[in-house]
C-alpha cells in the first residue's frame, strides 16, 4: 500500500534527482579542458557500471535477455537498437555540452517543451486522446513557439534537438516494445565503443599512458554525480504514480533554466513572450496533473465489503527515467 509517508519519500528523492541533474549542468560547464565530445565518453563509461549492478540487483536481467534474443528473431530489429542508441547518445552529449557552450537556456527551454511534443506525438502516432488540459496546453506552446519564429526566424537548434529528439527515441522505444530499463541498458551498452572512441581521442584525462589527476578527479565525480542521479530517480519509481511523477518532470528544466543564468545566459526582452507562453503551458500541464492526482488519492482507499479493510489500487508500473 502506498501511504503517505511512502509517497513523501518518492518526491524527495525525486526532487534530490533532480538537483543533481542540474549539478551535472553546473559542472559539464567547469570541464573548460575537456570538449562535449570526452565529457559524454566519461559520462557513459563512468555511469554504465552503475545502470548495470541496479539492474542485477533489481532483477531486470530477464528484460535485457529478451531483447538479446530479438536480435536473432526479428528481422531489422538491430538496426532499430542502433537508431535508438544513436539517438539517445545525441541528447546525453547534448546535455553535456550545451552548459559550456551558451546552449543551456535554448536546452532547457527544450525540456519545457518537451512535454507538449511528448502529447502530440503519442496523439500523431498512437492516436492517443488529448484532453481539454492538454489541447489548451499545446495551444499555449504553439504561441510561444510562434513568438520565437517570428523573433529569430528559427527555433535554437538545441531546443529543437530536446523537443524532437527524445519524442522521436520514446516513440521508437514504444514502437519496438523496448520501453523499459531493459531497453535503456542496450542503447548505453551499444554506445560504449564510441564513448571509448571519445575518451581515447580527446586524451585530455588520459594523454599516453600517463594520468592528468587534475582532471581525472573532477571527472569521477562528475560519474559520481550522473549515477546518483539515476539512482535516486530510479529510487523514487515505485513510491510514486505515474501522475505524480509526470509533475515531478518539470522539477528538472527549472533548475536547468537557473543554472544557465547562474553561468551568464540572459533571455533577451523579445524572448519573454515565449517563455511566458510556454511557462503557462506547463503549468496547465500540472494543474490537469494535479487534478489526476487528487482524483487518484480520493479513489485509492477502498472499504472491504468483508473485513473492513482499507485497501488501495494496484501499484503502478516503474516509471523510466529521461537522463
Amino acid at each position: 500500500m502506498q501511504t503517505d509517508q511512502n509517497i513523501t519519500l518518492g518526491v524527495t528523492l525525486n526532487i534530490i534527482a533532480s538537483v543533481f541533474f542540474a549539478l551535472m549542468f553546473a559542472q559539464t560547464s567547469q570541464l573548460t579542458a575537456l570538449d562535449g565530445e570526452e565529457i559524454f565518453g566519461w559520462r557513459m563509461c563512468l555511469t554504465f557500471p552503475c545502470l548495470t549492478a541496479f539492474i542485477a540487483l533489481k532483477g531486470y536481467w530477464p528484460q535485457v535477455i529478451s531483447i538479446y534474443q530479438r536480435l536473432y528473431r526479428e528481422r531489422h530489429f538491430a538496426l532499430t537498437r542502433l537508431i535508438s542508441a544513436l539517438l539517445l547518445s545525441v541528447q546525453l552529449w547534448l546535455f553535456v555540452w550545451a552548459p559550456g557552450n551558451g546552449h543551456g537556456l535554448a536546452v532547457s527551454l527544450g525540456y519545457f517543451i518537451l512535454p507538449i511534443t511528448m502529447v502530440i506525438i503519442g496523439r500523431m502516432a498512437f492516436r492517443d486522446q488529448m484532453s481539454r488540459f492538454q489541447k489548451l496546453a499545446c495551444a499555449f506552446a504553439v504561441l510561444g513557439i510562434a513568438n520565437q519564429m517570428v523573433l529569430s526566424q528559427s527555433m535554437a537548434w538545441p531546443t529543437l534537438a530536446v523537443c524532437l529528439g527524445y519524442p522521436g527515441y520514446f516513440w521508437l522505444r514504444r514502437r519496438t516494445d523496448t520501453n523499459n530499463i531493459g531497453g535503456l541498458w542496450f542503447d548505453m551498452a551499444l554506445a560504449l565503443p564510441f564513448s571509448l572512441f571519445f575518451i581515447i581521442q580527446g586524451g585530455e584525462v588520459v594523454p599516453g599512458l600517463s594520468i592528468n589527476m587534475n582532471l581525472l578527479w573532477p571527472v569521477l565525480g562528475l560519474g559520481l554525480i550522473s549515477a546518483l542521479a539515476l539512482t535516486f530517480q530510479a529510487l523514487s519509481a515505485p513510491h510514486l504514480n505515474l501522475s505524480l511523477f509526470g509533475l515531478l518532470i518539470y522539477v528538472e528544466p527549472v533548475l536547468l533554466m537557473l543554472v544557465a543564468l547562474a553561468l551568464g545566459e540572459t533571455i533577451r526582452p523579445a524572448e519573454w513572450p515565449t517563455y511566458i507562453a510556454i511557462w503557462l503551458s506547463v503549468i496547465v500541464l500540472m494543474a490537469e496533473g494535479i487534478r489526476g492526482l487528487k482524483k487518484w488519492k480520493a479513489a485509492r482507499v477502498v472499504i472491504a465489503p468483508k473485513q473492513g479493510a482499507m485497501q488501495t489500487p494496484a501499484s503502478q508500473d516503474e516509471p523510466a527515467g529521461r537522463d
